[in-house]
């Protein structure tokens, strides 16, 4: 680390396990707040986005996910140079208290049968705050657990960020499942799809207390030199290759992650004609085993090196993802449906855990978060948050169902691509 980097103390143990633990968990509770969204996507769009077809609807509520996308290359410039400036655990902490915010106004909006167009402008602005803060979290979490770590450990504990997305994408599709399964129809649409995002509400003080016990690992405007750096204009300046390259880095895994473990539950649906308790087991599914997996082709990353782990599963994606589209297309049950996720989502944690360390690794202490934060959030903003629409989209336009499998294999095949231009930093001393 830098000078300006806080010493902690052990790389392992005790301390190590509590940085995990705060930095999974809290950050699970920041994107289920943003992910829940997504598993209610078609009862939103019929309660805030009227519309003559089923299809408008839908796409008006993906088009609202995509939004709170839209904000987070913004909130990782302003939260990642905060993070920079006053350190990664106050980062973490205010970006906890803006998910709430957001996710409370969505979760109480009165419908558009109550109010008009307020309903409707009342969830975009709850999207929008919700976007401005994820744009802040992943940079500030991420930096925080690869400054801890020790060189040879850093994938491991790094992955777990990727991780703690699974498991918001388990918890949220398992309280999706469990709405849909012990009310009828109507009492979900009419209150039943509000429990989870108040539930997302209610336990942010858990995430808080948790995030008090977070060591800091930068030093804050108390150092001089930290005062006087401005993040911001030093990344566009001397670290404009990495952003670039960043940008291109993460864009395969978060086309992935879109389509293979958040948008296979409305395919299910959708194209398959499943039932919608059904298609969230799809979601649940999906997110156990990033859960899983993602620590585990960290600690990979840490052995192998992060560039063949992440190559060798991008390039799986793109072998396999057409087949495994085909196959459940052909075969429209649950049993292959859940080991088409099963396997993809494999391939997805195993190409996402070691980009997601690379992009703290590729930037300098004084600028990390910053730089990391803008770079995930830019991609992610484009290729995640609009690709549930533009896929939704292409199958509404062409007519062909295998459209998710072709955007996941451009975006990949871009990553790959990527992966040539940037060095190996497995084991390496952080600058």
């Amino acid at each position: 680390m830098s000078a300006t980097s806080v010493p902690t103390q052990s790389n392992a143990g005790p301390g190590a396990v509590r940085l995990i633990a705060a930095c999974t968990i809290g950050n699970a509770l920041e994107f289920y707040d943003f992910v829940i969204f997504s598993f209610f996507a078609g009862t939103i769009g019929a309660l805030f986005f009227p519309s003559q077809d089923a299809t408008g609807q839908l796409l008006l509520s993906f088009a609202t996910y995509g939004v709170g996308f839209f904000l987070r290359p913004l909130g990782g410039v302003v939260l990642g140079a905060y993070a920079d400036r006053k350190g990664r655990k106050p980062a973490t902490v205010l970006t906890l208290f803006m998910m709430a915010l957001g996710t409370a106004m969505i979760g109480l909006a009165p419908s558009y049968a109550s109010i008009g167009i307020a309903a409707p402008a009342i969830v975009v602005l709850g999207r929008l705050i919700q976007g401005f803060s994820a744009g802040g979290e992943v940079g500030a979490s991420t930096t925080l657990l690869a400054e801890y770590a020790p060189p040879e450990r850093r994938g491991f504990f790094g992955a777990w960020q990727l991780a703690s997305q699974g498991l918001a994408i388990l918890v949220a599709a398992s309280m999706a499942w469990a709405v849909s399964n012990i009310l009828p129809p109507d009492q979900v649409k009419l209150w039943g799809w509000r429990i989870p995002f108040l539930i997302g509400v209610l336990i942010v003080p858990i995430g808080l207390w948790l995030r008090q016990a977070l060591q800091e690992t930068h030093a804050n405007e108390n150092d001089a030199a930290t005062r006087q750096t401005n993040s911001l204009a030093v990344a566009f300046k001397q670290h404009w290759r990495q952003i670039a390259a960043g940008v291109a880095l993460i864009v395969g895994g978060t086309a992935s992650n879109a389509i293979v473990v958040i948008y296979m539950s409305t395919y299910a649906v959708r194209q398959l004609k499943m039932p919608p308790a059904t298609g969230l087991l799809a979601g649940i599914v999906a997110g156990l085993i990033t859960l899983v997996a993602a620590p585990l082709a960290g600690a990979l990353s840490d052995r192998l090196g992060r560039k063949r782990v992440a190559a060798v599963s991008y390039s799986l994606i793109v072998v396999l993802i057409y087949p495994a589209f085909l196959l459940i297309n052909a075969s429209p049950n649950l049993p292959t449906l859940l080991a088409t996720v099963l396997v993809l989502g494999s391939l997805n944690a195993g190409g996402g855990a070691p980009i997601i360390i690379t992009l703290t690794e590729i930037f300098p202490s004084a600028v990390r978060a910053t730089g990391m934060s803008l770079v995930y959030a830019l991609g992610v903003a484009i290729f995640s948050g609009f690709g549930q629409f533009i896929v939704t989209w292409l199958i509404a336009a062409t007519g062909n169902p295998m459209a998710p499998a072709w955007y996941v294999m451009g975006c990949c095949a871009a990553t790959l691509l990527a992966l040539r231009a940037i060095p190996e930093m497995a084991g390496k001393t952080l600058a």
